[in-house]
């Protein structure tokens, strides 16, 4: 007949039956459990830029999820006073291979193209074929690098293509005003390290971006 004593009960005697069971439980036969698996996006990217000093690169061990940071560029000439503007901006040059302290260079931050300001700071000129190091191209690389390695550190991957770089985090934005003596561009996120010997100063120069990318990680629960 096929049927358990409790279903047979209830088939013969009506809902309550010889067995006082429902229908609902007499005929309950356990599921088996099914797993899912869905895959989870997380967003990774640079964190409190206010508490990064950026003194460490990726190569240095720097810890995913910080700002990018270029390598430290070349020192600049000893200078007594240390506060003065001509070795930052000689380090930041340095940093950036543009050279020529009496030229009144900018950098874009997202293109890396490098132009001429004249007419006190009013009149901007591109330099043609001239870009700031590291290029455009390199911040990505160093940017996909933070990002995988950010995604690994949370058992993911990195989705390609999903991470871009923003603007520096300008703790030293290398000058307030266009004609300064001391700019080189907004955006560039400039930190500075000073080194001494006796009452000589010197300094050298990194730039920074704020990034965000994405992960996906594969997630598996029971259904």
């Amino acid at each position: 007949r096929g049927f358990i004593a409790a279903q047979e009960g209830w088939l013969t005697e009506g809902e309550s039956g010889i067995t006082g069971q429902s229908i609902a439980t007499i005929f309950e036969f356990p599921k088996e459990e099914r797993r899912v698996r869905r895959d989870k996006r997380i967003k990774v990217g640079s964190g409190d830029v206010d508490t990064d000093t950026c003194m460490t690169d990726l190569q240095e061990g720097r810890t995913p999820g910080d700002l990018l940071c270029s390598g430290w560029g070349g020192w600049s000439a000893w200078y007594n006073n240390w506060d003065h503007a001509t070795p930052q901006k000689d380090a930041r040059h340095s940093r950036a291979g543009i050279g020529g302290l009496g030229t009144d260079w900018e950098v874009d931050w997202r293109t890396q193209q490098v132009s001429r300001r004249t007419n006190g700071g009013l009149t901007v000129t591109p330099e043609a074929g001239t870009f700031a190091n590291p290029s455009a191209a390199q911040w990505m690389e160093i940017l996909e690098t933070a990002a995988d390695s950010a995604c690994r550190a949370r058992g993911a991957r990195y989705v390609d293509g999903s991470a871009d770089f923003g603007a520096g985090h300008n703790r030293d934005s290398g000058g307030s005003g266009r004609s300064a003596a001391n700019y080189t561009g907004m955006g560039l996120g400039w930190f500075l390290d000073r080194g001494t010997q006796g009452s000589a100063h010197r300094y050298r120069a990194r730039q920074s971006r704020t990034w965000t990318g994405a992960c996906i990680k594969r997630v598996r629960r029971n259904r």
